[in-house]
């Protein structure tokens, strides 16, 4: 099994991914979890120090890392225990994406058909023919081109929902249009939103936590295995054992691919890491390169508000959560936090060399990278004309051979992501030093 430091993506690929694809989800009803030793998984009991006291230094109450469905990982910190309720802020919208593509399936609604088929006329305060272009998509994309500027950005009454621009023509972080979500949903079933959200995705995956009002907000609050739980669900696509609860992989893929071009790291309520581009709340500004550098070019986030935190990785069969008090400011997502978590995951394995990549059709770097080359297995009916390098910030970078070895002698010290063209989920990381 390789327990490479240095070749970061492979280290974590031979733990989960690579080792094997079967996950184990815990028994509903029960208490009980199964878990993996991090020595098992050739962690470093230091650097699993480190990460759990940067964790807890910075106000969190819970963390917990899941390998292949098993608890590798759980702490809490101070009172906080695991029967603790937290709430997840909007970390919890993507729940509310997963239950929207549930009533989808069911036949209640069409995202594409306008809001106002279920909430009725004069929702907003714009004119008949502007509300008539918003969309339940736009809702769950943030692009329903209402003013996310006004004293309350929460408020959901008309009055506060105003015009400002074509709806899917401006990408803005407004929660009051996410919110009403919620009585689409109750409104296309003919169900209250908690009882559907209870029927059709809590109790199915033996989740606990229940949603309750918090000003105009609904607000989903839970003991942290429970966000644990919907990771997992999150990580085989909507699949909870042998329980299909979201069958439409189209739906489920649209979710978590890029939804609009404006925003390229977010999918429907999902934030998408190891995109070209990404926008931030509050913000109309397009920043370069992947939201969170040094976390898994795969990874997709549920991310609210005082940093809560919700990593599902499919590349390293991985989940990682995280709740508490804000980390460092009142910032409405976790973006720096959860990336400084991800430096220090990264560091978790303990040695420094690849011998060799695997058998099973496995592919990526091996050897060391402060030799000045790395080789490449490449997978079946690929050869090195579609490999693509990127640095950390996701910028392309010429890709030099010295023979039928990667030429790595000039590039300055970080992480690197080596990927095959058009799959940007199935890339490798490597760290040069």
């Amino acid at each position: 099994m390789l327990r490479p430091l240095l070749l970061t993506g492979l280290a974590f690929a031979a733990a989960g991914h690579l080792h094997g694809q079967n996950l184990y989800f815990p028994p509903i009803g029960q208490g009980t979890w199964d878990t993996l030793s991090p020595a098992s998984l050739g962690w470093c009991p230091d650097r699993i120090d480190s990460l759990i006291d940067f964790v807890g230094a910075h106000n969190t109450k819970a963390f917990i890392i899941l390998q292949d469905g098993k608890i590798a990982l759980e702490h809490y910190y101070g009172t906080f225990t695991r029967d603790s309720l937290w709430y997840w802020a909007s970390a919890g919208k993507t729940l509310t994406a997963m239950l929207t593509g549930i009533a989808r399936e069911e036949g209640y609604l069409d995202i594409h058909q306008p809001t106002g088929t279920w909430l009725g006329p004069g929702w907003t305060s714009c004119t008949p023919t502007q509300e008539e272009e918003i969309t339940v998509l736009h809702q769950l994309t943030m692009t329903t081109g209402l003013d996310d500027g006004v004293t309350d950005n929460h408020c959901t009454d008309p009055a506060c929902l105003q015009y400002l621009a074509a709806p899917g023509t401006r990408w803005a972080y407004h929660n009051a249009p996410y919110t009403l979500l919620d009585d689409v949903i109750a409104s296309a079933t003919g169900t209250a939103f908690s009882s559907y959200f209870n029927t059709r995705l809590r109790n199915r995956i033996g989740m606990d936590g229940l949603w309750l009002p918090l000003g105009y907000d609904n607000v989903y609050f839970s003991r942290a295995r429970s966000m644990a739980r919907f990771g997992l669900l999150a990580l085989n696509r909507g699949i909870w054992a042998g329980d299909t609860v979201l069958h439409d992989t189209a739906y489920f893929t649209a979710m978590t691919t890029p939804s609009q071009g404006l925003n390229e790291s977010y999918g429907y309520l999902w934030w998408l890491n190891g995109q070209p581009s990404f926008m931030l709340p509050t913000l109309q500004f397009v920043f370069p390169g992947p939201v969170m550098p040094d976390a898994p070019p795969d990874m997709i986030c549920g991310l609210g508000k005082n940093d809560q935190l919700l990593n599902v990785v499919p590349s390293r069969n991985m989940v990682v959560v995280r709740l508490g008090n804000p980390a460092y400011t009142n910032a409405p997502v976790a973006v720096v936090f959860n990336n400084e978590i991800w430096q220090r995951i990264e560091q978790l394995p303990c040695t420094t060399a690849v011998a060799e990549i695997g058998t099973s059709g496995n592919w990526g770097p091996y050897g060391d990278p402060r030799t000045g080359e790395i080789g490449v297995v490449l997978p079946a009916g690929a050869d090195r004309s579609d490999l693509e390098l990127r640095d950390a910030m996701g910028r392309v970078l010429e890709l030099r051979y010295h023979g039928d070895r990667i030429d790595v002698q000039d590039l300055p010290p970080g992480t690197y992501i080596l990927g095959l063209r058009g799959i940007r989920a199935d890339a490798r990381r490597f760290v040069k030093q």
